[in-house]
């Protein structure tokens, strides 16, 4: 398994509890030293499955590649992250190029990492044969797109359906078998470049959906009508709609890079902008200064100025009870509050200390006498282990942005 994120080591972990020899391998020695004594250092993994595969002795971790001479599958896991509006797939051709050195006759590759559609066939295949293998002949070639859902205690890695495509039936079938091993579910389809767009279609229609409701919360407010209010009243419809939540923005590896892979590759590819994705990420870009500006008018009502208002923000990852900060929607939020001179205090369980956006803070105790203190207490990322209920009794004003609190006429909270 190249790349031990919470998407490689899921899979590694649940791999080895199925009786798999396993390598995870990492080029963060630091990541692999922790891994390999045991210590579960990877936000997003369920540590029961991490314990279990540990004892196993099935599990071993390393920061070479030497185990892929000896592997019958090689899974690649590693980042594909957005730079520059572009897609980055240097750390997938650096796997690339290391597996196919070392492949041997008759393996398996799956790359898993996120991407646009022809990036197994044009990107991964070539670095694969660079020796004197060919995809599809002297080894099989398929794309499977992740699809862990951190602390989503309902569908986890078995229980979530399977989307594998091959370069040719042969590798589907490969493929298929061994992701069979490990999940209830596989569904094949007909060729990798179909893999990877069911991957983006994914995550875009959360994202196009989000920005929806978001810009919906814009307009209820400023027609003051209760958002949240709309959303549950439309989800009582039993068919013919789905119900989102308004936030911050959007957060995490997936939601607010992958949509960006679609629209690239449209303009690249077609000549066309993909229009719709990528007015929804303008959307969802502009919600933190939006939050700011709703906290701010919620201040003033109360005679109190943004600049050197004292703001405790709870939550700071990108999702309720992960410690994962990519592209964290609270933490763009705080920069907001910050760049308009609010004193800013957070608390989050998973995070200690905070470093983002020119900002250095360490976490604020969650004690009665810092709620009283704080002008404002702004739930951004409600952990299941806060009491948001006794927080509220001693906060002067509490600015609900996830309507985690389902409160209405106190005058004390104000939603999105």
């Amino acid at each position: 398994m190249i790349g031990q994120g919470y998407v490689g080591l899921t899979l590694a972990a649940a791999c080895a509890v199925e009786g798999f020899r396993v390598t995870g391998i990492d080029v963060d020695e630091g990541r692999v030293d922790a891994l390999a004594r045991g210590e579960l250092v990877v936000p997003g993994v369920e540590e029961p499955l991490f314990v279990q595969a540990s004892e196993s002795s099935s599990l071993r971790f390393a920061s070479d590649f030497e185990d892929v001479a000896t592997a019958d599958v090689v899974v690649i896991c590693v980042p594909t992250p957005v730079t520059d509006h572009r897609p980055d797939l240097s750390m997938v051709e650096s796997a690339a190029r290391q597996v196919g050195e070392r492949l041997r006759r008759g393996a398996l590759v799956v790359l898993e990492s996120t991407t646009y559609p022809g990036t197994t066939e044009h990107v991964v295949a070539p670095l694969l044969e660079r020796a004197r293998f060919r995809a599809g002949r002297d080894f099989w070639l398929a794309f499977s797109p992740e699809r862990i859902d951190p602390g989503n205690i309902k569908f986890g890695l078995r229980t979530t359906p399977r989307v594998v495509g091959g370069i040719e039936q042969d590798s589907t079938d490969l493929a298929a078998a061994f992701y069979g091993s490990v999940v209830d579910n596989v569904f094949p389809v007909s060729g990798c470049r179909t893999a990877e767009m069911a991957k983006l279609l994914e995550n875009t229609f959360r994202m196009v959906n989000i920005a929806l409701v978001n810009e919906l919360a814009v307009l209820c407010g400023e027609q003051g009508i209760d958002t949240w209010e709309v959303i549950e009243a439309a989800a009582t419809k039993p068919f013919g709609f789905m119900p989102f939540q308004p936030g911050p923005g959007v957060g995490g590896h997936c939601i607010p890079l992958d949509p960006t892979y679609l629209a690239w590759q449209s303009r690249r590819d077609t000549g066309r902008p993909f229009r719709l994705v990528e007015l929804a990420q303008d959307i969802n870009a502009e919600m933190p200064a939006y939050v700011t500006r709703r906290i701010s008018d919620a201040l003033a009502e109360r005679g109190v100025a943004l600049p050197k208002a004292r703001i405790l923000a709870l939550g700071v990852t990108y999702k309720p009870d992960v410690g994962d900060l990519r592209e964290s929607a609270a933490v763009a939020t705080l920069a907001q509050l910050d760049r308009r001179g609010a004193r800013i205090t957070y608390h989050d369980p998973f995070v200690p200390r905070l470093r983002s956006h020119g900002m250095s803070l360490r976490r604020t105790p969650l004690t009665r006498a810092n709620i009283e203190a704080a002008d404002a207490v702004v739930v951004l990322t409600p952990h299941s282990e806060y009491d948001l209920a006794a927080i509220t009794r001693h906060a002067r004003l509490v600015f609900d942005a996830r309507n985690a609190l389902h409160q209405r006429g106190d005058d004390r909270v104000v939603t999105l």
